[in-house]
C-alpha cells in the first residue's frame, strides 16, 4: 500500500495522518505525537492532503442505505452515496458509519450494508441491551439502599460467582464501588441476606467437592496371614468416618512386640488406574465442619476400612522394639483382622491395652531424648448438625498418645525399610526448628510452635527433626491421604516382587499431591474459621483465655474452649501464660477476623 503525504488513515481506531518514510510511515496524532509504524498496522481512508481537523458533513445515511440494503461497497463509494463528496471529512463520516454497526457493516475494507431484516434484528438487540442497562441501573440503586427485589437476582449471579472464586471480577460490585474481591462479594450477599451461613472457602480454592462415580475393582485373591485370633483395636475420635488403623501390643522377653494394622489401600488402587488419578487429584480427605468429602468413593472405605465388616484386610506392620524403645526389627505382610473399634475415652477403659501404653511412654522418651518437640496445645472439634454449630473440646486422652506413638514408629519402620531395600518412597522431613523455647505453659509451646519450620514431603530421606526421627514415612493413613497410599503402592509392589515407581514417578505423584494437600489443609482451616465465627455471631461467647504472647500494646489469648487465638488490648503488661476472661464483640465473616475485649485478668 502507497499512501501520498498527508493522507488520512485510522490507527488503533483514532485517525491519524500519515506520511511513508522508507518501508514504515510516519504518524501524526491529534495532540502532536509521532510514531513510526508497520504499513500493516493501519486501515486507509483517504489519499489527502487531509488534516485532523475532522468534522464529517451532513449526509443522507438512510437513503443511501435503502438504495445499498445488502449489497457491499468501498469506504469511497459509501461516502459518495451519504455525503455527495469524497473529502478527508466525508471519508472518515463513512468510516464512523459502519463503526457503529446500525444499517452498515465494516468487513476488511469495505463496506456491507445490512438488510432490512438484520436491521431490524439490530434494533432488537439495542432495544433489550437498552433495557438490560436500565434494569441493571435501577437494580444497583436499589441495591445501594440496601433493597433486594426479586428481579435483582439474577444481577446477584455474579456476585456470587466471584465470592466462590469463580470469575475475576463483577460489574455490579464495581457499579456499587466495592472492591473486585471474594471478600467484598461474601459481604455484599450476607448484607442483602442471599448468603447466611455458605462456607465458600472448598469451592474458593478449587478443590473438587462432587461425589467420585468410579467403580471399585473386587479385592484380588492375596495371599494374607490369618491374624483374626488376636485382638485388634481401631481407637479414633467418636463418629470417625474411616477406621484406617488398628493396633496391638504385647510384652515379649526384653520389650515389646507391636503389630499395627492399616487398611490395605494398594490391593484395591492401582498406580495409574482411574481411583488412582482421582485421589491423586483430590489430594487428601477434605474434613469440613458440615461433612467429610473423600478422595475415593466411599465404596473402598466399606471394604477396606478396620472394623467396618466383621473381618478386614490389611497390611500389617509386626515390630519388636526394646523396652528402651529402639527398633529392633520389622516385617510387613498382608493379613486378616478382627478389629474392634473404640474411642480414645473407650480405650482407657481397657486393660489389654497396658502394654500399648507402656511402649508409647519409651519410644516418646526415646524421641523427646533425640530433639523431638512435644506441642500439645488444646484442640476442638467443630461440627455443623443440621442448624447446629458444635464446638467440643478434645480432652487429651492418654490414648492418644498411645496410638500416636504407634503410627510413629510403623512410620519410621517403613522409611527404614524403603531405605534399606532402594525402594523409591515419599519420605516426611523437617528442619531443626530455628529456635528451641524454653520453659513450661502454652504461652512456650505457642511460642516453640512459632519456631517450628514446615515439614515436606520428599523423595530423598532426611531427618525429621519435629519428630526426633532420622527417618520417617507417613502410611498409616491410606483412606485419608494420597502419599499414604503411594507408600503402600511401593511397599506392595516391593512385597510382591513387581516393579515399584521409579524416582522419578514418585516425585512427581508428590508434588502434585503435595500442591493439593496444601489446599485442602487451607479449606479445612477456613472453614474450621468459618463455622467458629458464627457460631460466636449466632450464640455470643465469653469464657477463658490464656496469655500466650505480647505485641506492643496488644496481647495475643489462646481460648481453649472455641479454638482460637485473638489479639486485645492490654490495660498493663500481664505476664505470659496469665488466664482472663474474654468477651465476644463481633466478627467479619467475609474475612475471618474477630474483635475480643479482655474483661479482666485473674
Amino acid at each position: 500500500m502507497s499512501l501520498p503525504q498527508a493522507s488520512l488513515v485510522i490507527y488503533k481506531g483514532r485517525p491519524a495522518l500519515a506520511e511513508a518514510k522508507g518501508d514504515r510511515l510516519e504518524l501524526s496524532l491529534a495532540g502532536g505525537e509521532k510514531l513510526r509504524v508497520r504499513t500493516k498496522d493501519v486501515f486507509p481512508l483517504h489519499p489527502g492532503p487531509a488534516d485532523l481537523d475532522l468534522k464529517p458533513p451532513e449526509g443522507e445515511e438512510v437513503e443511501a442505505w435503502e438504495l445499498l440494503q445488502g449489497q457491499t461497497v468501498s469506504l469511497k463509494e459509501l461516502a459518495e452515496l451519504v455525503y455527495g463528496v469524497y473529502t478527508p471529512q466525508a471519508a472518515y463520516g463513512a468510516y464512523l458509519l459502519a463503526q457503529r454497526g446500525e444499517r452498515f457493516v465494516l468487513e476488511g475494507e469495505r463496506v456491507r450494508a445490512r438488510t432490512q431484516e438484520e436491521f431490524a434484528a439490530w434494533q432488537r438487540a439495542q432495544a433489550a441491551k437498552q433495557a438490560r442497562l436500565r434494569a441493571f441501573e435501577e437494580g444497583v440503586e436499589r441495591l445501594r439502599k440496601g433493597q433486594l427485589a426479586p428481579e435483582d437476582h439474577p444481577l446477584l449471579a455474579e456476585v456470587e460467582a466471584l465470592a466462590l472464586g469463580e470469575r475475576k471480577e463483577s460489574p455490579l460490585l464495581k457499579a456499587l464501588g466495592l472492591p473486585q474481591t471474594p471478600e467484598a462479594a461474601h459481604g455484599l450477599l450476607l448484607r442483602l441476606g442471599v448468603w447466611r451461613r455458605e462456607n465458600p472457602h472448598p469451592r474458593r480454592l478449587g478443590l473438587r467437592l462432587g461425589p467420585i462415580e468410579l467403580p471399585v475393582p473386587p479385592l484380588p485373591e492375596d495371599e494374607r496371614t490369618d491374624l483374626t485370633h488376636l485382638e485388634a483395636y481401631a481407637i479414633d475420635d467418636e463418629g470417625s468416618p474411616d477406621p484406617d488403623d488398628a493396633v496391638w501390643a504385647e510384652r515379649t522377653e526384653g520389650g515389646f512386640r507391636l503389630l499395627v494394622h492399616v487398611a490395605d489401600m494398594a490391593a484395591l488402587v492401582e498406580p495409574g488406574s482411574l481411583l488412582d488419578q482421582e485421589a491423586r487429584h483430590r489430594g487428601a480427605n477434605l474434613y469440613l465442619p458440615e461433612g467429610t468429602v473423600p478422595m475415593l468413593p466411599p465404596r473402598v472405605t466399606e471394604v477396606l476400612g478396620l472394623g467396618l465388616q466383621e473381618i478386614s484386610p490389611a497390611l500389617t506392620f509386626a515390630l519388636w522394639v526394646s523396652e528402651e524403645g529402639e527398633l529392633l526389627e520389622e516385617r510387613l505382610f498382608p493379613s486378616w483382622v478382627r478389629v474392634r473399634r473404640l474411642s480414645y475415652r473407650e480405650a482407657l477403659e481397657v486393660p489389654q491395652l497396658s502394654p500399648l501404653r507402656e511402649l508409647a511412654e519409651a519410644f516418646g522418651q526415646k524421641r523427646l531424648a533425640q530433639g523431638a518437640l512435644d506441642l500439645a496445645l488444646p484442640e476442638v472439634k467443630v461440627q455443623v448438625e443440621g442448624e447446629k454449630i458444635r464446638i467440643t473440646p478434645l480432652p487429651p486422652y492418654p490414648s492418644r498418645r498411645w496410638v500416636r506413638e504407634a503410627m510413629l514408629l510403623a512410620g519410621y519402620a517403613a522409611a527404614h525399610l524403603a531405605l534399606r531395600e532402594g525402594l523409591p518412597f515419599p519420605f516426611a522431613t523437617q528442619e531443626a526448628p530455628s529456635r528451641r523455647v524454653q520453659g513450661e505453659g502454652l504461652a512456650a509451646l505457642w511460642e516453640q510452635r512459632k519456631a517450628l519450620k514446615r515439614a515436606q514431603l520428599k523423595a530423598v530421606p532426611a531427618p525429621h527433626k519435629g519428630l526426633g526421627l532420622p527417618l520417617y514415612a507417613q502410611v498409616t493413613s491410606p483412606l485419608r491421604r494420597y502419599l499414604d497410599l503411594v507408600a503402600h503402592q511401593q511397599l506392595r509392589a516391593w512385597l510382591k516382587g513387581e516393579r515399584p515407581l521409579s524416582h522419578a514417578e514418585l516425585l512427581e505423584r508428590v508434588g502434585a499431591a503435595e500442591a493439593v494437600a496444601d489446599l485442602v489443609r487451607e479449606a479445612e482451616r477456613k472453614s474450621r474459621l468459618h463455622w467458629t465465627l458464627l457460631y460466636l455471631i449466632e450464640q455470643g461467647y465469653q469464657g477463658p483465655g490464656v496469655l500466650v504472647e505480647r505485641r506492643g500494646g496488644q496481647g495475643v489469648f489462646l481460648l481453649p474452649e472455641i479454638g482460637l487465638s485473638t489479639a486485645v488490648l492490654l490495660s498493663r503488661p500481664f505476664p505470659l501464660d496469665s488466664e482472663g476472661i474474654l468477651r465476644f464483640q463481633g466478627a467479619d465473616l467475609p474475612s475471618l477476623e474477630t474483635r475480643f475485649a479482655l474483661e479482666y485478668v485473674g
